[in-house]
């Protein structure tokens, strides 16, 4: 089960201006089952893309592209970041939560902090964010075999 199609469809019934009843009805109707616990991933791309298909556009006003980080380390911690949100862990998934957690973690302890991720330059500030992101990814279960350390 997928918690970030589980959200768009909440954030899309939201927009579209359904209420939780409507919802599962709507649910029922696409999938033939009212609830989001007992569908495949597939099926909440149904009910995702009905959705889409009633007025429902996902790329709203946090879809703005920004370039790749401009070095190897930070595009490391969006990938941490972007994991953490894929599961279901973040209540702010967008860069504007990751310049906020890096706030409320470390704006303390390093005395000021950059107003986005992508300014970090100091390379022990920025392993200090990928060991902290790595730990709460560590402690929500996730696996991060896929990031290929080097020994």
């Amino acid at each position: 089960m997928n918690r970030a199609l589980q959200q768009k469809i909440h954030i899309g019934c939201r927009e579209l201006g359904l209420d939780g009843d409507a919802r599962r009805a709507l649910q029922l109707v696409v999938t033939g089952k009212a609830s989001m616990k007992d569908m495949s991933d597939a099926e909440l791309l149904k009910v995702l893309k009905r959705l889409k298909s009633d007025g429902f556009k996902t790329s709203s006003k946090g879809s703005k592209k920004h370039k790749a980080a401009p070095r190897p380390d930070l595009r490391l911690v969006h990938v941490i970041w972007t994991k953490l949100g894929e599961a279901g862990e973040l209540r702010d998934p967008s860069r504007k939560g990751l310049n906020k957690f890096i706030r409320d973690q470390f704006g303390n302890v390093w005395g000021s902090v950059p107003a986005d991720v992508d300014m970090l330059r100091d390379h022990k500030q920025i392993n200090a964010v990928i060991q902290a992101l790595k730990a709460w990814g560590v402690r929500a279960g996730i696996d991060f075999n896929w990031l290929g350390h080097r020994k």
